[in-house]
């Protein structure tokens, strides 16, 4: 059996936030979705959980940080190309997202 990875995210909004993973291709997986959290299939092992608040804060009693002022965690996913990666960018700057600075190209990255 794969491996699989669940990441966590709190979120003001589970509505807005499924829209916005969705707008960039990703599915919604409806057996774990409902009013106060939502389940986005990423690939066949990564899955992200987005859960208002209130319920994120169900699963740990530390401090919830606020994305606007805080990195709390990176989380990097692979594309085929680096033109991949920016056809992704540009859908996530069209769903509300926001570039938090100038593309950075290692080569092997």
């Amino acid at each position: 059996m794969a491996t699989s990875i669940f990441v966590n995210l709190p979120v003001k909004d589970v509505e807005t936030s499924m829209r916005f993973y969705e707008s960039l291709g990703y599915k919604l997986n409806p057996q774990f979705t409902g009013e106060t959290a939502a389940s986005i299939v990423i690939s066949d092992t990564i899955y992200l959980m987005l859960g208002t608040q209130a319920t994120f804060k169900e699963l740990t009693p530390k401090e919830i940080a606020d994305p606007t002022k805080v990195c709390h965690t990176l989380i990097s996913l692979s594309c085929e190309s680096r033109s991949a990666v920016e056809a992704l960018m540009a859908k996530a700057i069209a769903a509300g997202g926001s570039q938090t600075h100038e593309p950075e190209d290692h080569g092997f990255m």
